[in-house]
């Protein structure tokens, strides 16, 4: 796999861009937005900057690419965050200036959608992080959960590893972000059960590529960023999550399988899967539903594991995607998972 330097990193006192390279929700939900945009500052001490699309919604393509662009060739500028995730940031992939963004690297964070921004910015040799939208995580109702702020402020200010933790507990559903009595309480969280090891039997350590499984099918059917030689990806390690669109079990497994006859799969000697988000407003399950859905979705990787990459390392629910709290990944950077130990740790 291809060696990605890690860009410098701000200090408190520095300018953050905060950017809508996908979805200008800023614009409609403007609540956890602004509380987002606080805390960057009583919290992190970093001073957020705003661009023309931020949020717009309905922008094109090109204003989000100017954006892009613009964040990243001012000096002043030290880190990018994502305001949140979206459906067609694809759209902007051929719009950008690879080397403008090669010349001038800096750490960027987004998560979902954003995997389209964070596999371009490895493929140019930077490591991205995915984890910290500034709307989902940053501006989480009533406070910046202990985990996720822990996570966030050792990626965006330190270097070296850090070993993630499972939560006690884990938060699954939501309120309206238009209702301010939603940023008034303390989200709803149920217990956690830990990570679920499968082959424990060695230790990895590789840098880590994946994302979103649904953006990464996308950009597989595009035929964009995806190295068409797997072996460029011997030694990583994979991490994938899903979306609050809950993709079917079945879904899961065909996009696994299309990897796995592409030669991917095998590619990666570990796996770390993300805890499944198993609540939506257009999908409200109840404990049961939720609990079967997971289920069938862990079930649904170790089947194409079985058949693709039978000797992979796999962890699930580890929380790192749409998940409650939530640990930032680098991507492209180095990931050790220690299978007799049980212990995954990252290097920011």
């Amino acid at each position: 796999m291809k060696t990605s330097v890690y860009p410098p990193k701000p200090v408190p006192g520095d300018r953050i861009a905060v950017i809508s390279p996908s979805s200008g929700l800023p614009g409609i939900l403007p609540l956890p937005y602004e509380l987002g945009l606080r805390r960057l500052r009583a919290d992190f001490g970093l001073e957020p900057v705003e661009y023309p699309a931020t949020r717009r919604m309905g922008s094109t393509p090109q204003e989000r690419a100017d954006d892009i662009h613009a964040a990243f060739a001012d000096p002043t500028i030290k880190a990018v965050m994502a305001s949140i995730g979206g459906d067609d940031q694809i759209t902007v992939l051929p719009l950008l200036d690879r080397e403008l963004i090669r010349a001038h690297p800096k750490p960027f964070f987004g998560t979902s959608d954003n995997t389209n921004l964070l596999m371009l910015l490895h493929n140019l040799g930077i490591v991205g992080y995915h984890g910290a939208c500034l709307m989902t995580e940053i501006g989480r109702p009533y406070a910046l959960h202990p985990m996720t702020a822990d996570s966030v402020r050792a990626a965006l200010f330190t270097s070296g590893p850090y070993e993630l933790r499972a939560p006690e507990r884990f938060g699954d559903s939501g309120r309206d972000w238009a209702d301010p009595e939603t940023f008034r309480v303390e989200p709803d969280s149920e217990p956690a059960d830990g990570w679920i090891w499968h082959r424990p039997e060695r230790v990895v350590e590789g840098r880590s590529w994946g994302g979103n499984i649904e953006i990464l099918s996308w950009l597989l059917m595009a035929d964009r960023e995806i190295d068409r030689d797997p072996a460029a990806y011997d030694g990583g390690v994979l991490f994938l999550e899903t979306s609050e669109e809950l993709p079917a079990a079945e879904e899961v497994f065909y996009i696994l399988r299309s990897m796995g006859e592409r030669g991917l799969l095998a590619r990666f000697p570990a796996l770390l899967m993300g805890r499944a988000k198993a609540w939506s407003f257009d999908k409200p399950n109840g404990p049961e539903a939720k609990r079967r859905y997971v289920v069938e979705q862990r079930e649904a990787v170790l089947r194409a594991l079985a058949a693709y990459a039978p000797q992979t390392m796999a962890v699930f629910d580890v929380d790192l995607g749409h998940t409650d709290p939530q640990v930032v990944i680098p991507y492209g950077g180095t990931v050790r998972v220690d299978g007799p130990a049980r212990r995954i740790t990252v290097t920011y």
